[in-house]
């Protein structure tokens, strides 16, 4: 029972992680490449330290798995938006049928910001 279930789980994460590479792929920008990577990735990751959790029944083996799970899920949504942040202010360009872009604004006014410091 127990091979049947790390069977499925390891299958749904080989699953995620494809979807991640396939969305490299057919991603029209670099916004859209970075969310479907982190996300599917970052689920992938996470079903396969699952499976080594259930594999390894040591105490030490399953919290180092729950540990970097965790510390995965905390982790990667915040540097994906880091490195996307940076993206937008070096003005890397959004796909051209983007219907709207609500962070424009806030940019221009924090930029705005930055220069009367700078004087």
């Amino acid at each position: 029972m127990t091979d049947i279930i790390i069977g499925v789980i390891s299958t749904i994460g080989a699953l995620a992680i494809l979807f991640a590479s396939i969305g490299i792929l057919r991603m029209p920008d670099f916004y859209l490449r970075l969310s479907v990577t982190v996300k599917a990735s970052t689920m992938g990751v996470g079903l396969f330290l699952t499976c080594a959790a259930i594999i390894f029944p040591d105490v030490s083996v399953t919290t180092k798995a729950i540990a970097t799970v965790f510390f995965l899920v905390l982790t990667a949504p915040v540097g994906a938006h880091m490195i996307a942040r940076t993206a937008y202010h070096k003005r890397i360009s959004m796909w051209k049928d983007t219907v709207m872009d609500e962070y424009e604004n806030n940019i221009e006014e924090n930029d705005d910001k930055q220069k009367e410091q700078e004087q």
